[in-house]
């Protein structure tokens, strides 16, 4: 066993980013799209059923297993676990999934409205999370983590990926765009959402070493998107390091597989609110308390879309409005004071509405910035929400801040897309 006075002053002294390449378990190109999905949380059990109808190959299988069993089968049957892991078996068995000879890093590149970014798919270090080199920006709940850590320990593999993001780096953005211009492993354009997934090996050493040296100049990575996945997999790692009584720091659950992008090439949207009510208010009353802290300004029956940070556009009985905030209801030097989630939280939802907690109230619900304004209109105009409101993005920059500072946004802050495609490669454990 290792000195842990030792290692964990090492630990907390240590400021650089840890990764390692790792064989992958992947697909044959030729079935890619048949195991390709969705990830787990994106999706209910009857969807993932739908979408796998009669493809066995569909890793849904394994990641939504309960779709295995009878309709209405709990996510968290004890009967779906061990499904997991019978499928994960089959898939190797079959020759669906095939693990590599050698370690590797791979390219993970999307495509969503012409724009493509590309991500490095890494083994992130347990320790680095543990001690906070890898930052979060959110809470996770213990009960989503836990489901997540039965999936990861009983398939002995981080089946699905994490998403991260890194400072942008110069060498890699070079490496990156080398490789791009090569043709990929898998190259195939996903139905469900029209996005362009392709997928690079890279087997040559002397890029395995440049990645892993370009990353150790690195103090910090940041999850952008995953956190509960990210949570489940650095806690069975460090689980197994516990229960290892010859464990010496180098074993493959010391790390998780994650895909680090460059921060700017990431896209975030908005993430907006549907409410059910005014809180006993009539709109004219509703509109003049809005007034203490927004200028408002009617726009009509145009979609309006906010412009700029600290604006916001809302939609009520048929009409768009300008919310734009007032100075002295912000604060532009606190990294979560400067945020439009915080601003609408504090002085709309939670004073105005009594929304005091966005996590559990049922008065309130949330609509991904990909499905556009029109499906806030739908969702009031089809009466079963009484008004919306759509934010400006949060930044990558923002995120990055608040993590920095140690700070915690508020939920339902930040709608990454396109979202990570599950299958293309796994890592075990062992």
């Amino acid at each position: 066993m290792r000195d842990s006075k030792k290692y964990y002053y090492y630990l907390k002294t240590n400021t650089m980013a840890v990764i390692k390449p790792f064989k992958g378990i992947r697909p044959p190109k030729d079935l890619v799209e048949s195991v390709a999905s969705r990830p787990y949380d994106v999706l209910d059990s009857e969807e993932a059923r739908a979408e796998a109808g009669d493809n066995e190959k569909s890793l849904y299988h394994i990641i939504k297993p309960e779709i295995n069993f009878e309709v209405g089968t709990s996510e968290y049957d004890p009967r779906a676990y061990n499904s997991a892991v019978e499928q994960f078996q089959k898939f190797q068995d079959e020759g669906w999934l095939v693990q590599d000879d050698k370690e590797h890093y791979y390219i993970y590149a999307q495509t969503m409205n012409g724009k493509t970014q590309y991500g490095l798919v890494v083994g992130a270090y347990v320790d680095d999370y543990l001690i906070g080199n890898i930052k979060k920006h959110e809470l996770t709940r213990r009960d989503k983590e836990e489901d997540r850590m039965k999936h990861v320990r009983i398939c002995n593999a981080n089946v699905e990926p994490v998403f991260f993001a890194y400072p942008d780096n110069q060498v890699l953005d070079t490496l990156l765009a080398r490789y791009a211009a090569t043709k990929p492993e898998y190259d195939f354009v996903a139905p469900d959402d029209g996005f362009r997934h392709q997928f690079w090996v890279i087997t040559d050493e002397t890029d395995i070493k440049t990645i892993t040296e370009e990353f150790k100049k690195m103090p910090s990575l940041y999850i952008a998107d995953g956190h509960h996945r990210s949570a489940a997999a650095a806690l069975v790692g460090a689980e197994k390091a516990k229960n290892n009584e010859n464990h010496k720091g180098d074993e493959e659950y010391n790390y998780f597989m994650a895909v680090c992008f460059q921060a700017s090439q990431l896209t975030i949207l908005d993430y907006n609110r549907v409410i059910k009510d005014l809180n006993g208010m009539e709109v004219a009353e509703f509109l003049k308390a809005l007034e203490k802290n927004f200028t408002v300004e009617l726009k009509g029956q145009a979609e309006y879309r906010p412009t700029k940070l600290h604006e916001f556009s809302m939609y009520l009985d048929g009409n768009w409005y300008s919310l734009v905030a007032k100075p002295g209801t912000y604060d532009d030097n606190d990294p979560i004071g400067v945020l439009d989630v915080d601003i609408s939280s504090r002085l709309i939802l939670d004073e105005l509405m009594g929304i005091k907690d966005l996590r559990s109230d049922k008065r309130i619900d949330f609509v991904g910035g990909l499905r556009g304004l029109g499906e806030l209109k739908r969702r009031v105009d089809s009466g079963e929400m009484r008004w919306a409101l759509a934010l400006y993005p949060v930044s990558m920059q923002q995120i990055m801040d608040i993590a920095d500072s140690g700070k915690i946004m508020p939920p339902k802050a930040t709608w990454f897309e396109p979202k990570l495609r599950s299958g293309l490669v796994i890592h075990k454990l062992d």
